[in-house]
């Protein structure tokens, strides 16, 4: 999925020096190597924020990301220094999943060298670039008797969100200094960035006055779309400011890279008056998982742990369930710290069920009990500690492989979570974590309880621990009609040696299964959820990253050194 982020900080520590005034912050996005064999790449870099201690950047950064691939970013803060060396104002890194999975899809952590980093990520909408060229006229003078303003201009989306109605500035062009009739470079901008796509979507444009201490002065505004800039080339837009006319905005040029159109590509418009080319304006894009998860749409996991007694005897080295007195983990501990590493922060309160299949208890075989005292425990280090109490809690590991209950109970977990979060005006998904030894005895029953299931908010991941022959797991990819596809089965042996490759793996057909049940049920996505600064928990700082980076004289910018955390395997 395309996400795009976008970065903001506050209370940042000035580190001009003494009587050079304030900071003019930047910051430089990196993509750190997470996986072998791949290198750090500099996604770019934001542009200087004159004189701000509080700077809000408009450079936004597009990545491609899944769920169980890791993607961390290193985000570096500079003071541009005119003459000399750039100097560190703090740094920061960021996993892209946590983002997207914290409310309002949000984080901040504190900067060793002071102040406070935010990071956004949200869906890229849209597709292809516009080329806007404009000019001004006449534009009202905000510096009074002998001096003249020094005009330039922002784009702005508009970003909807639980009630609240912002713009975000998307593009910032140079200023023209002491012209009152400026003809600005042409501008190119993102259409995911700029309108998401929506052609018919209110942007805006504002003038403002450069001022050297940051304060820009503005001059008018005007709001329009890009449908509508379509129609205006060789034409002009009032600008207005508290409803008096300040000037006149000129568009002499629009072009649409990347858009399909109605008839024909669109030509290079000059500024002299032209019939406008009809653009084809795209239906709205199918929601994706970032939709849902943009709108608060909470993730709930369920761990399932098979105690079959073909797991061999626990107190015993090299057996499946052996708990090793050094710390080292076995198979399932691995498979549930990789899985739960990247669900967990999905999940708001980190409260998960436990459940086990295929022990005794008074001499009877139960396929669903309770693991540990609490019916759900708190993060993945409540789910270990579940585990290992089971050990204690007097059962006799037995058989055979039925997890049948299990399914069925998560189905009516799930279902319940969703309705209880609908009354709510929330939404809910699911997802069950099995952990298994074996095949299961009866792949017919068990197809059958899938098919059942099928419909509820629920996708099931099993990992298949051990060196069983698995082949017979195969039938989960046939079990239920392809719209209702929800299981999942992966051998754990096949990426043993790596957490990432696991993760990936497993987990890889959970946005769309979440998307296509809630398709399915003509639920769409809420609303973003939007967060103000004060409401954003503050993690504590970090460590200086290691990663050092080369600025070119043509301003190009490459890792000299550093920048990989390619902490895969176990």
């Amino acid at each position: 999925m395309k996400l795009e982020i976008s970065l903001h900080a506050s209370k940042l520590e000035n580190v001009a020096g003494a009587f050079k005034g304030t900071s003019d912050p930047y910051a430089v996005v990196t993509q750190i190597a997470t996986t072998p064999g791949t290198a750090p790449v500099v996604l770019g870099k934001t542009e200087v924020m004159k004189n701000s201690l509080s700077p809000n950047w408009v450079k936004v950064f597009e990545v491609d990301y899944e769920l169980g691939t890791p993607m961390k970013i290193a985000i570096q803060i500079y003071d541009e220094v005119r003459k000399g060396d750039n100097k560190s104002m703090g740094s920061s890194t960021f996993e892209i999943g946590n983002v997207l999975g914290a409310r309002g899809n949000c984080k901040a952590r504190k900067l060793k060298k002071g102040g406070t980093l935010f990071c956004h990520v949200a869906k890229a909408k849209g597709s292809g670039h516009l080329r806007l060229g404009l000019s001004a006229t006449k534009l009202k003078n905000t510096e009074g008797f002998m001096r003249k303003s020094d005009p330039f201009f922002e784009l702005n989306s508009r970003r909807d969100g639980a009630g609240n109605l912002t713009w975000d500035n998307v593009y910032r062009s140079e200023k023209v200094k002491d012209n009152l009739s400026p003809n600005w470079k042409d501008a190119t901008v993102s259409l995911s960035v700029l309108n998401q796509g929506e052609m018919e979507k209110p942007i805006l444009i504002q003038v403002f006055d450069h001022e050297s201490d940051g304060d820009h002065k503005l001059m008018g505004k005007v709001e329009t779309s890009v449908k509508e800039l379509t129609t205006l080339v060789g034409s002009t837009l009032d600008l207005k400011l508290k409803g008096s006319s300040t000037g006149t905005l000129n568009i002499q040029k629009v072009e649409l890279a990347g858009v399909e159109q109605l008839t024909k590509k669109m030509e290079e418009v000059s500024i002299n008056p032209v019939t406008p080319v009809a653009t084809f304006v795209p239906p709205p894009s199918a929601p994706t998982f970032a939709d849902y998860i943009g709108g608060g749409c909470e993730i709930n996991v369920g761990v399932a742990i098979d105690f079959t007694g073909s797991n061999g005897d626990p107190r015993k080295p090299g057996t499946l369930h052996y708990l090793s007195k050094d710390g080292t983990l076995n198979d399932y501990e691995k498979a549930i710290t990789s899985i739960l590493h990247v669900l967990a922060p999905y999940d708001s309160n980190q409260q998960f069920p436990v459940w086990g299949f295929g022990a005794k208890y008074g001499g009877v075989v139960r396929h669903c009990f309770q693991c540990g005292p609490e019916a759900e425990v708190h993060g993945t280090e409540g789910i270990i500690n579940a585990y290992h109490q089971t050990f204690k809690s007097g059962l006799i590991m037995s058989g055979p492989t039925v997890f049948d209950e299990v399914l069925q109970k998560a189905a009516a977990k799930a279902q319940a979570s969703q309705n209880e979060a609908a009354a709510q005006g929330k939404q809910a998904y699911t997802v069950l974590l099995i952990l298994t030894d074996g095949a299961v005895s009866d792949p017919g029953a068990t197809a059958r309880v899938l098919q059942q299931i099928g419909t509820a908010p629920l996708s099931v991941v099993i990992v298949g621990v051990g060196s069983a022959d698995f082949t017979t797991m195969q039938f989960l990819d046939d079990a239920s009609p392809s719209h209702l596809d929800i299981a999942q089965f992966v051998p754990f042996n096949q990426y043993r040696d790596s957490s990432v490759s696991l993760s990936a793996q497993t987990l890889n057909e959970i946005p769309d299964q979440l998307v296509n049940y809630f398709q399915r049920n003509s639920i769409q996505p809420l609303p973003p959820v939007v967060r103000a600064d004060e409401d954003i928990v503050v993690e504590e700082e970090e460590a200086e990253i290691d990663l050092s980076l080369d600025f070119g004289d043509d301003g190009e910018i490459v890792v000299a050194a550093g920048g990989t955390d390619q902490g895969g395997a176990w």
